[in-house]
């Protein structure tokens, strides 16, 4: 079948700091042919990050291992890497031929051999015009450890399940403690992801709670990639915060189910001359007096998090009628169009920053309403008909907490998938409304 022709999508979505970018002392950034040529030039040595492979991936023969498959296992299970194919023991690169380099079969290997499945693998071809390489890219994986199934070669008939790992230069098994140790360190590092989220999102409440002048519900969103920005590679500065923002700002406003400004449209200066915070960029409102406070946050590991007002209206006496008229006048109203507006601003924030950084893991994302006076009634308005005024629906609930509503954005997602994951949060906040 040989290489399909969609190398520049897959880089698009390979990592973009490895063994080869540290040891050629190359910024973060897509790998190529050069690279590699120079790396093996210097004969850098395998490692539990990096592997180099004359012979393209065999299918298993005589009852014997998916070798492929247990070399992607191996890597997912250490801290990731490369493997390389088209690299002899000696460094000489001999290249593949393309015809032969089926990535579809490859892919279907990993998919029936290795447990739990690897979403992020990424294959690729390299090429100079006269040489082809294959780089497989494997993540460190965050539902280590991946265990291979497949059959013994003095056993044919049984069926069993292995870990493997890489140790240094080579592939070694699992023993029962490494297996204990790897789940133990799965369940940590969940509970660690969540805890990173928490930390973001009680962060903001409190700085609602500190500066909100009035009563107001906010939407409070944190998306945090599950393999951060490595601390070492060169953070955002000043000019690409300022125009990455400016960029998602024209994008939100352009979205087509858009039907109300969203939190970035009017911060004007704010929003122009992001400033410096303990390792991020912040563009906020907070401070000064405005009808619709804001705060966005680009935080050098590739979290982004923002608190928006969406209780918003064009008057505070109007905000009191549309309470009077549900007959909870200490109720706060909760814009339908706005909290989507927000969810849609801040998911195309998250998308610009993925792509600025070339972000190569799922983001984390989790969004929730926080009252800035306390647990108090949220009242929803929405609109039955398109752009017409909103009110509150006889049926809604006006609950007292919003359960935060958790989602994943997929590595440099599109703007399909984008759009979806912000449809997903507005509608899991709404719906606890009742809407």
């Amino acid at each position: 079948m040989g290489i399909a022709d969609t190398s520049v999508a897959a880089q698009s979505r390979a990592r973009t700091w490895t063994r080869l970018h540290q040891h050629l002392g190359s910024a973060p950034g897509p790998l190529t042919y050069e690279m590699v040529s120079r790396a093996a030039a210097d004969h850098l040595d395998e490692s539990d990050d990096l592997d180099w492979k004359r012979d393209l991936p065999q299918p298993p023969r005589n009852g014997q291992w998916n070798e492929f498959a247990k070399d992607i296992s191996a890597m997912a299970n250490t801290r990731g890497g490369l493997l390389i194919y088209g690299v002899a023991d000696n460094h000489e690169i001999i290249g593949i031929d393309r015809e032969e380099a089926d990535l579809r079969q490859y892919a279907q290997w990993v998919r029936n051999h290795v447990h739990p499945y690897l979403p992020d693998l990424v294959m690729y071809p390299l090429t100079d015009g006269a040489t082809t390489l294959l780089v497989v890219d494997v993540p460190a994986s965050e539902m280590a450890p991946h265990l291979v199934h497949g059959r013994s070669d003095k056993d044919k008939e049984q069926q069993a399940f292995t870990v493997p790992y890489r140790d240094r230069d080579h592939t070694a098994w699992m023993a029962e403690h490494q297996i204990e140790r790897a789940y133990r360190d799965r369940f940590t590092r969940a509970d660690r992801a969540e805890e990173a989220l928490r930390q973001h999102s009680d962060f903001l409440t409190r700085t609602i709670t500190a500066h909100a002048a009035k009563p107001s519900a906010w939407l409070v969103a944190v998306a945090r990639p599950t393999r951060p920005y490595p601390h070492g590679a060169p953070p955002l500065n000043r000019d690409e915060a300022r125009y990455l923002l400016h960029v998602a700002e024209e994008r939100g406003r352009k979205l087509p189910t858009r039907r109300t400004p969203g939190p970035m449209t009017g911060m004007g200066d704010t929003l122009i001359n992001p400033r410096p915070g303990l390792r991020r960029w912040v563009a906020s409102t907070m401070e000064i007096d405005y009808n619709r406070n804001s705060v966005i946050e680009l935080h050098h590991d590739g979290t982004v998090t923002l608190a928006t007002d969406v209780s918003w209206q064009p008057s505070s006496e109007e905000r009191r009628g549309f309470a009077e008229e549900a007959g909870v006048v200490d109720a706060l109203p909760v814009s339908q169009r706005v909290v989507a507006a927000a969810c849609g601003d801040f998911l195309t924030i998250v998308q610009e920053l993925q792509r600025k950084l070339r972000l190569d893991s799922t983001q984390q994302i989790t969004a929730t309403i926080y009252a800035s006076d306390g647990p108090g009634a949220l009242e929803a308005r929405t609109a039955y008909f398109g752009d017409g005024r909103e009110s509150t629906p006889s049926y809604a609930r006006r609950p007292h907490h919003i359960q935060p509503v958790h989602t994943l954005l997929p590595p440099i997602a599109d703007d399909e998938e984008a759009a979806r994951v912000s449809e997903e949060l507005s509608n899991d906040l709404m719906s606890q409304f009742g809407l």
